[in-house]
């Protein structure tokens, strides 16, 4: 349905005008082809929303090497990747544009990739979008700006409702990953999801698994990293898709007894998440690190979960087992190593502080805490704080206190040693000359000693270190 612009229109034309003034002249660069073009999905949703970023999405009934050719005379510079599937990217500017041919797409039962026809009008390619709220369209190109809203997207983005444009069976067999866009929108909008959206992603929960592992990672990761990730996860969790690609979740719902008192650790995790989010500003804003270690931390605990006797349960090296799961997982997803080996970290270091409230903790102590935790020592506080969720408001403030105590502490240490650059006070070519030894397997066990020596006496200086080096040499 073609709408006229009316109220709606308008204000996704003003938005459109004042953030992205050159959709204009690309509008006219296609007219001039003699092509069609318009904004479309997401970016007209965000437009009525009045939070259009520099990312636009159009679509048009040029091909996609013409398109190809007009954004080469328009962009800056542009880029054809995703040109398989008919979208042709570009960037002038600040803004960045995707335009893609006018297209109808269905998953083949077995397949991971889409086939990829294209349509004829724009009518049939706002259908086989995912929501009705990514389905509207701002035609360019004719002489005034058309609203196109064949499915009352408009409506559904009033009441901050998401349903599909067709049957969502129809709609989640085609692209079963529109099941996760719906829990990614659903943390990212604040909407609901339709009754029958819901029940479909329950029956069609499986069929996610289709879907190759860096695409669910992507829409996992947006998930995350939403302003409200627990509407997002609680979803994937209760529709069963969570079952399938981040089980490890939902197993975090362990049974509970009358006997055998603990906290549901799955409410935890959430809770952690929230906090850790909370403290973000430490590391500079939204950081998927600390998201994925607050959510992941606690993993192990249904693998090493140990029942009391006389009541209680116990979680004896969960950090350890949780570390290995979450490696598992996240190579599964195909996150990179970099992220992979970070979060393993952290989760494996989680439990460390506990202990410190003590007043046991040396200065020794201290410094391998710093030292394990290297460049995710930031990090590491941010999870310890977040890992309290007491409802006891005395022992809440008490450890947070204590904590505090232990941050200070390592704040004075850092200052006095240089605690982030930890090493031994000789390096290897001197351990070599002292030794009369050429590189070999003797030097680094050398260089271990002199390092355990450091940590646990501190800076130990050059004469002192050679002392000690020649005693142990000598011991050999």
């Amino acid at each position: 349905m073609t709408r006229t612009l009316g109220a709606a229109g308008e204000l996704a034309i003003a938005s459109l005008i004042e953030r992205a003034p050159l959709a204009s002249s690309l509008a006219q660069a296609f007219k001039a082809q003699g092509f069609s073009l318009a904004l479309v999905g997401g970016s007209v949703r965000d437009a009525l929303l009045g939070r259009l970023g520099n990312d636009l999405d159009f679509t048009t009934n040029a091909k996609p090497q013409e398109s190809k050719k007009i954004l080469q005379s328009w962009a800056e510079n542009i880029w054809d990747t995703g040109i398989e599937f008919g979208t042709v990217a570009g960037k002038r500017g600040e803004t960045t544009v995707e335009v893609t041919t006018y297209r109808t797409e269905s998953y083949d039962p077995e397949s991971r990739k889409p086939e990829v026809v294209y349509g004829e009008n724009i009518e049939g390619d706002l259908s086989r979008r995912d929501f009705t709220v990514n389905s509207m369209a701002l035609e360019l190109t004719e002489d005034k700006p058309k609203f196109i809203d064949p499915f009352n997207g408009i409506g559904d983005l009033s009441k901050k409702v998401l349903r599909t444009p067709t049957k969502a069976e129809n709609s989640f067999s085609d692209d079963p990953l529109r099941m996760m866009r719906a829990a990614r929108f659903a943390s990212q909008l604040g909407f609901d999801i339709a009754p029958d959206v819901l029940v479909a992603m329950k029956e069609m929960a499986s069929r996610i698994s289709i879907i190759s592992a860096e695409r669910v990672r992507e829409e996992f990761v947006k998930t995350l990293m939403s302003n409200n990730p627990r509407t997002g996860i609680a979803i994937l969790v209760e529709t069963g898709i969570a079952d399938i690609v981040i089980p490890e979740i939902p197993k975090l719902r362990l049974e509970i007894d009358e006997h055998h008192h603990h906290k549901d650790v799955y409410e935890h995790s959430i809770t952690v998440l929230e906090q850790a989010i909370a403290h973000e500003d430490r590391l500079g804003g939204p950081n998927l690190i600390i998201r994925l270690s607050a959510l992941l931390h606690d993993i192990g605990k249904p693998k090493t979960r140990n029942l009391i006797d006389g009541g209680g349960v116990s979680f004896h090296h969960h950090e350890i087992v949780g570390a290995r799961l979450a490696k598992q997982r996240l190579k599964a997803l195909r996150f990179d190593g970099d992220t992979i080996e970070q979060v393993e970290t952290l989760i494996a270091l989680h439990l460390r502080f506990h202990g410190y409230g003590d007043g046991e903790w040396t200065d020794s102590a201290v410094r391998r805490y710093v030292r394990d935790a290297g460049d995710l020592l930031v990090h590491l506080h941010v999870l310890t704080r977040a890992d309290c969720t007491t409802r006891n408001a005395r022992k809440a403030a008490r450890l947070a206190a204590v904590y505090d105590g232990l941050e200070s502490r390592i704040e004075v240490l850092m200052q006095e040693e240089e605690l982030s650059k930890i090493r031994p006070d000789l390096d290897g070519a001197q351990v070599m000359k002292l030794l009369g030894i050429k590189p070999s397997a003797d030097v680094g066990r050398a260089l271990d000693y002199l390092l355990e020596l450091r940590l646990e006496n501190g800076p130990l200086g050059q004469e002192k270190a050679t002392e000690e080096l020649m005693k142990w040499w000598s011991a050999k």
